[in-house]
């Protein structure tokens, strides 16, 4: 086992593997050195640091928990205050955070019952040295010897999509992270009048949900691919009428997305509804992913990467019926097209897009960037992913999903396996595709820490 252990990452991914380790009553008391970068609330992370009862949790109650041995955690933690709530209840995210932070306390409480030792360090970790007998940690002046590290990293920071100019960035008028955004509304007076959002996933009904309320007289349109929104979740849950068992074996025996879009539509043409088709995939998808040949896995991101985030990635009904109002309203516009350049013109902001062979131009006070999660290490500006990869401690997965590594989380360099540097979450995309949900990460979660504290 490992006893000394450095966890990365101040977000959800890391504080359930903190529990998972706390958890543990191994035959030697651990020590844990839990690097929470400084921001925010160690354990909500990006995604559970909002305030906004809007923004809700796009799983329902029963299904959040934050350990997999405990599958009632979450619905036990909301219900002690309201038992009215149900488990197919949509709840805000902010009640989720409550849960991470409570989680958290008593998982620090209880270690410390069994002898653990846990230092948080609330700050980031500027270098990382891994070699075949343990790994340096440097942040500052200070460095830090550890058996073993876990990059907990989430998702990396936002850039600027192609083509925005410099001059349009330093303006503020495009912004690309709207989180921040999102906490700094109030000092923006008076607000826009007409406001473009890029990109039309979850992210994007988060920042049009929130920003509609605050900016009653703004006008909103959001641009995508395809100008489709998330598909939305039933009211009520639903099962599959089987396991899909026959069409996951159909899957495996033709790793070929052309084949597996067949046999998908054909399977969701002998259901009443599709989603628990879909539902019915999700603890076989990596599994499949990972027989995908890589030309076939950037077939998948090229063509039909957008239908499946769709489908797979749905908003809750309150959410639908809400955006639905906006745009029955005439405050949200969707439009098709693909964003060229961005250019500050005046005092407004201009962008290009082309659709179907033709370029128009739209012009707006405000232009949020809404695409969704940054995964590609080799176009980060995050500095100790920078250092890895220049030092070559790590390999990028080839199509920009996160780092390569095993499907025990260790990460891969020149062709093999670090014995003690792991990742969890968002880093895992590449190999494992499903990798940014709770679902999955307390699974890995579990998964890792009997890696850390076996023989």
């Amino acid at each position: 086992m490992f006893r000394r252990v450095a966890i990365i990452g101040g977000g959800a991914a890391a504080a359930t593997l903190l529990g998972e380790l706390l958890e543990r009553r191994p035959p030697q008391p651990l020590h844990l050195d839990w690097y929470t970068g400084g921001t925010g609330t160690p354990a909500r992370g990006v995604a559970y640091g909002t305030t906004s009862d809007r923004h809700l949790l796009n799983v329902r109650a029963a299904s959040m928990s934050m350990f997999a041995g405990k599958p009632r955690g979450f619905l036990d933690f909301v219900q002690h205050d309201d038992p009215a709530i149900a488990g197919t209840d949509f709840l805000p995210r902010r009640r989720y955070g409550d849960y991470l932070e409570a989680e958290v306390a008593r998982a620090l409480q209880q270690g410390k019952a069994h002898g653990h030792d846990v230092n948080i360090i609330p700050f980031t970790v500027d270098a990382l040295v891994p070699e075949h007998d343990g790994v340096t940690l440097i942040h500052g002046e200070e460095s830090h010897r550890a058996d073993a590290a876990v990059l907990a990293l989430g998702a990396l920071p936002p850039r600027p999509l192609n083509g925005v100019s410099a001059a349009a960035l330093a303006s503020g008028r495009y912004v690309v992270d709207p989180w921040q955004l999102l906490a700094s509304t109030a000092s923006i007076k008076p607000p826009p009048r007409k406001v473009v959002l890029i990109g039309l996933g979850l992210t994007a009904v988060d920042v049009l949900l929130e920003l509609a309320a605050q900016w009653p007289q703004t006008e909103f349109i959001a641009v995508s691919r395809h100008g489709l929104l998330p598909e939305a979740h039933l009211h009520k849950a639903a099962a599959p009428a089987d396991d899909s068992a026959e069409l996951i074996t159909s899957m495996h025996d033709a790793p070929e997305i052309h084949r597996w879009l067949h046999l998908l539509r054909e399977a969701c043409a002998q259901e009443t509804d599709w989603r628990p088709v879909i539902d019915s995939l999700r603890p076989h998808t990596s599994g499949l992913w990972r027989e995908l040949p890589l030309e076939q896995r950037a077939r998948f991101l090229r063509h039909a990467r957008w239908a499946w985030e769709r489908a797979r990635h749905r908003m809750p009904p309150q959410a639908f019926e809400s955006i639905a109002a906006l745009e029955q309203r005439g405050r949200l516009q969707r439009q098709c097209g693909r964003v060229q350049s961005v250019q500050l013109v005046d005092d407004a902001v201009q962008l290009t897009l082309t659709h179907a062979g033709e370029t128009h131009t739209l012009h707006a006070d405000l232009v949020i960037q809404t695409v969704g999660l940054n995964t590609d290490v080799r176009r980060t500006h995050h500095p100790l992913v920078q250092q890895l990869l220049t030092n070559a401690h790590i390999t990028a997965d080839p199509l920009g999903l996160g780092a390569q590594a095993d499907t025990t989380g260790r990460l891969r360099h020149n062709g093999a396996s670090w014995p003690n540097l792991f990742a969890i979450g968002t880093l895992l995309r590449g190999t494992l595709w499903e990798s940014t949900a709770m679902p999955e990460i307390r699974q890995q979660a579990r998964n890792l820490a009997d890696q850390l504290l076996g023989d």
